[in-house]
Formats: C-alpha cells, sequence, structure tokens
C-alpha cells in the first residue's frame, strides 16, 4: 500500500468518526473547551480564602480589591460556561472569558512564565474557534453569497485559533536525546504544522485528541495524588486546561480549518 493510499485510508477514518458523531462532537467539543474555567470558577468558591490572600500579598492592594478580584472570577467564569454551553449570547460570554484570561495573565504573573503563557495563549484559540462557531450560527442567512466567504472574520477567527492552539504542544517537546521523545517531538511538529497551515486538518487535529489525551490522563492524573497536597491542585489545574485545548481541536474536527487554509485552496486547483 502507497503514502497516498495510507493517507487516504487516514481521512476516510476521520470522515467516518465525523459522520458518526457529527450530531454531539460539537456539544462535546464545548464542555472540554469551557472545563478550565468550570473548574476554575469553582475552585475560586471552595479556596476563597486562599486566593484572597495571595492576590493581597503579591499585589499589596487590600482585602477589597483582592476579594472583588475572587469575585469577578467566580461569577465571570461560572457565568460564561452557563451562557456557552446553554447557546444563550455567546458571543458575549467568549469576549467575557477573553478579559478573565487576560486578567489572570497579569494577576498571577503568567506574563512572564513562557510556558503558562503559551498555554494561556492555546486557550484563547480555543475561545476564538467558539466565536467563529457562534458567527456562522449567526449570519447562516449569506451562507449562499461566495463573496462574503472569503472575507469572513470568521475565516480568520478559524485561522487565529489554529494557530494559537498548536501553542499548547509547543510546551510538550521534549529535549533530549532519547529515540522515542525524538520520534514524538518530529510526530507532533508535523501535526501542529499541518493543523497550523490547515492541511490534512482534519486527520492532524483528530490525532493530536488523542495524542494529547493520552498525554493529560497519563501525566496529569491528580485523582493519584491526595487532595491536600499542592501537586494535586497543579495538576488538577494542567488538566483541565488541556482539556480545554481538547475542546478547540475537537471545534476544528467538527467546523473543519476554515477560508484561510490549505484544505479549502486545494478545491480550488
Amino acid at each position: 500500500m502507497g503514502q497516498n493510499d495510507l493517507m487516504g485510508t487516514a481521512e476516510d477514518v476521520a470522515d467516518q468518526f465525523l459522520r458518526v458523531t457529527k450530531q454531539y462532537l460539537p456539544h462535546v467539543a464545548r464542555l472540554c473547551l469551557i472545563s478550565t474555567f468550570l473548574e476554575d470558577g469553582v475552585r475560586m468558591w471552595f479556596q476563597w480564602g486562599e486566593q484572597r490572600d495571595y492576590i493581597d500579598t503579591t499585589w499589596g492592594c487590600g482585602y477589597a480589591l483582592a476579594s472583588a478580584f475572587v469575585l469577578l472570577n467566580l461569577l465571570g467564569q461560572l457565568t460564561g460556561c452557563i451562557l456557552v454551553l446553554s447557546r444563550n449570547l455567546v458571543q458575549y460570554a467568549c469576549f467575557g472569558l477573553f478579559g478573565i484570561i487576560a486578567l489572570q495573565t497579569i494577576a498571577y504573573s503568567i506574563l512572564w512564565d513562557l510556558k503558562f503563557l503559551m498555554r494561556n495563549l492555546a486557550l484563547g484559540g480555543g475561545l476564538l474557534l467558539l466565536l467563529a462557531e457562534s458567527r456562522s450560527e449567526g449570519k447562516s442567512m449569506f451562507a449562499g453569497v461566495p463573496s462574503m466567504r472569503e472575507s469572513s472574520p470568521r475565516q480568520y477567527m478559524q485561522l487565529g485559533g489554529r494557530v494559537l492552539l498548536v501553542l499548547m504542544f509547543l510546551t510538550l517537546l521534549h529535549f533530549d536525546a532519547g529515540f522515542f521523545s525524538i520520534l514524538q517531538n518530529i510526530v507532533g511538529t508535523a501535526l501542529m504544522i499541518l493543523v497550523a497551515i490547515g492541511f490534512k486538518t482534519k486527520l492532524a487535529a483528530l490525532t493530536l485528541v488523542v495524542w494529547l489525551f493520552a498525554i493529560n490522563v497519563y501525566f496529569n492524573a491528580f485523582w493519584t495524588i491526595p487532595v491536600y497536597k499542592p501537586m494535586h491542585d497543579f495538576l488538577k489545574y494542567d488538566f483541565f486546561q488541556t482539556m480545554s485545548v481538547i475542546g478547540g481541536l475537537l471545534l476544528v474536527v467538527a467546523l473543519g480549518p476554515g477560508g484561510v487554509s490549505m484544505d479549502e485552496k486545494k478545491k480550488e486547483w
């Protein structure tokens, strides 16, 4: 069997997966995508005192402002999650969650930690895809107008979302001489490039979903760590943030790469 036959078979598997799951895949994708905000909002409730004290100690802003910060995070994230899952005011929910990401990036000094910054940007990429999905639903009346298709902001949101999503995988690269690490880096980098440029997009995104889910369950198994240990919260945060990126990739599988992609350009050749 030749390389083209193998690629064709793999694409058929991806298409078959999409046909079987198309009714509920977007719902699963949205649930995965907002899972980190849901978990963090609940954590703000149960760790109100610790979060307030951390912000007060770090910024010296006083209990009132620190409490307002925790309250804003709690209400902003839980409200955004409810709106996204109920499919109401999704665009406003996305903008609100973008604001939460920006606020936490500054408040928790993530801006100076490259690994966590890239993961936050990847999370933002997932929200961009969610925003693109909501715009496509709201503009269905223009679906038959070809002139609007390429210039639609939705296409560029999908491009930006794809590019930002792959930042998550840059944080998973291992720079050592082991054979498995080298192989993982080569395959992972190839898949990242395919998703970013939009070539064989659904197949590449689906492969990354499987790979990332396996890595997430293996390395971020917070349920194996006692609750009282700090590592439990760290792994739990990492687990749900990774699940959000998986949700973004599932949206790529469900929606396709958009107009600004190699897959779309191939149709014109």
